[in-house]
């Protein structure tokens, strides 16, 4: 479907411009766009988010950015919570799933507000991260407390992929920044590594299982695709607390219509 392509590409451009969280709109879109509840939405977005996902990863391995050991550890984490989250959803009135949906997107909106007016200053002093990395090899020194950080975001981050079709780049994006010491372009590409590997399970699982309309999915993650790739070429000169603001305000609008469509 042609509306199917167009809405990928728009979401592909999101996730180039907006970072690893920006595929979250990719549910709201195909249910406004398609006409599709949210459970139904869920396997189609996470598909076509974990497709453009996985083309912004591999470009970050090329470019050595991505922590794939670190990656590998959040992404195990989260296939094991995907499934939970999959079958959750299918047992959820779609009313009910919607304003879920809708109150993380709010979430989503107020936290990249935040970030976009810059970080708050406390005065207190700066902490060192858990997942610090050696001066000598700039790897990470794996400790427990490391790993079980990183582990915890992987199993929130699986969950709500599975539930609402997110990618859970809002969720790994915050967490490396805190407990780790990787510069932003590392984070966001570790994120998408994160993305495209628990979104396997996911939308293996709602394939074996039917539930997943090809004629839509096939379209949508293709013009993703492309689009990840074109916003690449513009995002160096576009991106900037600006779009991400901008990003914030749709993304709350969207969230706000989503609770008013399910009240009514």
């Amino acid at each position: 479907m042609l509306t199917s392509a167009v809405l990928g590409v728009v979401i592909g451009l999101l996730l180039a411009l907006t970072g690893a969280g920006g595929g979250i709109l990719a549910v709201p879109l195909l249910v406004f766009g398609v006409h599709l509840g949210v459970a139904q939405a869920g396997p189609i977005a996470l598909m076509a988010v974990g497709m453009a996902a996985a083309i912004g990863a591999l470009l970050g391995l090329r470019a050595g950015t991505v922590r794939y050991k670190a990656a590998l550890l959040i992404a195990g984490a989260g296939m094991l919570l995907s499934p939970v989250g999959l079958w959750l959803a299918g047992r959820i009135d779609n009313r009910w799933l919607s304003l879920v949906f809708a109150a993380v997107l709010l979430y989503v909106a107020w936290k990249t507000w935040r970030g976009a007016r810059g970080p708050a200053s406390t005065g207190a002093p700066a902490v060192a991260p858990v997942c610090a990395r050696s001066p000598a090899t700039s790897r990470f020194i794996w400790t427990r407390p490391c790993a079980v950080a990183l582990g915890l975001s992987g199993t929130v981050a699986g969950f709500l992929s599975g539930l609402l079709g997110v990618g859970g780049g809002f969720v790994m994006v915050p967490v490396l920044k805190r407990y780790t010491d990787l510069t932003m372009q590392s984070v966001v590409a570790t994120s998408l590594a994160v993305i495209a590997l628990v979104s396997v399970t996911g939308v293996a699982a709602s394939a074996a299982s039917g539930a997943v309309d090809w004629n839509i999915a096939l379209p949508f993650s293709g013009g993703a695709i492309a689009g990840m790739l074109a916003g690449r070429t513009v995002s160096a000169r576009l991106a900037g607390p600006q779009l991400q603001m901008g990003f914030a305000a749709i993304a709350a609008i969207v969230a706000l219509t989503m609770i008013a469509r399910a009240a009514l």
